[in-house]
C-alpha cells in the first residue's frame, strides 16, 4: 500500500491549444478510495493514464509512496488497472486470465494457483474458473478483471469507468461490491467515472474536474453541502441543485415576485454586481403560502415521494428561455399539472449564494 501524489502534473497533447490536464495537484492517502469525476473531456481519464504511465507527463511530477514514478514505465510502477472493456483474453480460462500477469512475472505455479483461488473466493468466481470469458455475463467478466488486478497485490488500483458496460441494475449492485472489496483489501484506489451517483456512493473523497482543472476535492457530503462554485453545485447531486439568477434588493435576492432572505454580509461579497445566483437543492423546497411562484409542468410520482418540474412564473415565454425548477415532494399530496404554486426553502441554511461574475460560492 502507498500514498499517491500529483505535483503540478500537466499533459498537453500534440497540436492541442490547451492542456488536457493543467497543473493537477492531489494527495491521495494510503488505503484511500479516491474518485475522479467530471463530464466527458474533463481530463479525468488522462489523469489516471498519467498515473499508470500510459500518458507522458509534460511537466510536474507524480509520486507513488516516496518514489518519483513520473518517467517510469508502467511495469515498474507497481499498479494494477481495471479497464472499461475488461480486456480479457478470449482463448484463456478465467483462472488463466487472472493468473497471466503472475505467470509473466515468473511466479511459481503453486503460488499462482493459491493467489487465483483466494481472489476467486473473494469475488465469488470459484465455480467459473474453468470457463472462457464468452460464457460469462458482463458483471462476471468485470469481476474477473478485478480478480486479475487483485492477484498481483499492487500498491495502487486504477479503475477507468469499469461499470460503464453494465446495465443499470447490475451497476448498482456491483458498485457496492467494489466499495466493500476495496475497504476489505485496504489498497489505495483511484477510480474514474462520469457518473456522480457512483462517485457519491463509492468514494472516501471525490475530486471534481472540469476542462483539465481540479475544481474541488472533499468528502461526498461536503461537496454536496458546500460546493465551492457553480459547476460543482450543478454537477454533484441528482436531480441537480436549482441555480436561479436573482436581483440584489433590500433584504435579500429577488426571484420573480419573491425576495429570498440573504444576509447583508453575504450580499456585500458580490462587489459591483447587481445579481447573484441562488442555489437550492430539490429536497430543500417545500410547498408554502409564500415563496417562489412556480407553474407546474410535470409531476413524477415515484411511490412514497416524487419530483415536481416546473418553471418560475413569468421567467420566459417558452420552454427554452423559462427558468426551470425541480422540487422533491410527497407523491401523496402532489399538486396538479398546470397549476401555480409557491415553493420556499424549508431550511434557510440550505440556501446557497454564488457570485454571478466569478461563479464562486459566497455564502
Amino acid at each position: 500500500m502507498a500514498t499517491v501524489s500529483f505535483h503540478d502534473a500537466t499533459r498537453v497533447y500534440p497540436g492541442a491549444d490547451r492542456p488536457a490536464v493543467d497543473k493537477f495537484n492531489l494527495e491521495i492517502g494510503d488505503g484511500e478510495f479516491m474518485v475522479l469525476v467530471g463530464p466527458s473531456g474533463c481530463g479525468k481519464s488522462t489523469t489516471l493514464r498519467m498515473l499508470a504511465g500510459l500518458e507522458d507527463v509534460n511537466s510536474g511530477s507524480i509520486f507513488i509512496g516516496d518514489r518519483d514514478v513520473t518517467t517510469l514505465p508502467p511495469k515498474d510502477r507497481d499498479i494494477a488497472m481495471v479497464f472499461q472493456n475488461y480486456a480479457l483474453y478470449p482463448h484463456m480460462s478465467v483462472a488463466d486470465n487472472m493468473g497471466f500477469a503472475l505467470k509473466m512475472a515468473g511466479v511459481p505455479k503453486a503460488e499462482r494457483d493459491q493467489r487465483v483461488n483466494e481472489a476467486a473466493k473473494l469475488l465469488g468466481l470459484e465455480e467459473f474458473l474453468a470457463r472462457k470469458p464468452k460464457a460469462l455475463s458482463g458483471g462476471q467478466r468485470q469481476r474477473v478483471a478485478m480478480g486479475r488486478a487483485i492477484v498481483r497485490k499492487p500498491q495502487v488500483f486504477l479503475m477507468d469507468e469499469p461499470l460503464s458496460n453494465l446495465d443499470a441494475k447490475l451497476r448498482v449492485s456491483t458498485r457496492t461490491q467494489i466499495a466493500a472489496l476495496q475497504a476489505r483489501l485496504g489498497v489505495t484506489t483511484v477510480y474514474v467515472t462520469h457518473d456522480q451517483v457512483e462517485a457519491m456512493t463509492m468514494g472516501d473523497r471525490i475530486a471534481v474536474m472540469k476542462d483539465g482543472l481540479l475544481q474541488q476535492v472533499d468528502t461526498p457530503l461536503t461537496l454536496y453541502d458546500a460546493p465551492v462554485n457553480l459547476f460543482v453545485a450543478g454537477f454533484i447531486g441528482s436531480p441537480a441543485m436549482n441555480l436561479m439568477p436573482a436581483k440584489i434588493v433590500d433584504g435579500g435576492a429577488q426571484i420573480g415576485d419573491y425576495t429570498v432572505p440573504v444576509s447583508r454580509d453575504v450580499l456585500a461579497k458580490a462587489t459591483g454586481e447587481d445579481t447573484v445566483v441562488i442555489g437550492i437543492r430539490p429536497e430543500n423546497f417545500a410547498v408554502s403560502t409564500t415563496g417562489i411562484s412556480v407553474d407546474v409542468a410535470v409531476v413524477e410520482e415515484l411511490g412514497a415521494d416524487g419530483y415536481l418540474y416546473g418553471t418560475i412564473t413569468g421567467s420566459g415565454d417558452d420552454a427554452i428561455t423559462a427558468q426551470q425548477i425541480v422540487a422533491h415532494i410527497s407523491a401523496r399530496t402532489a399538486p396538479q399539472r398546470g397549476t401555480t404554486i409557491r415553493l420556499n426553502a424549508a431550511d434557510p441554511a440550505g440556501v446557497h449564494v454564488f457570485s454571478e461574475k466569478t461563479g464562486l460560492r459566497i455564502s
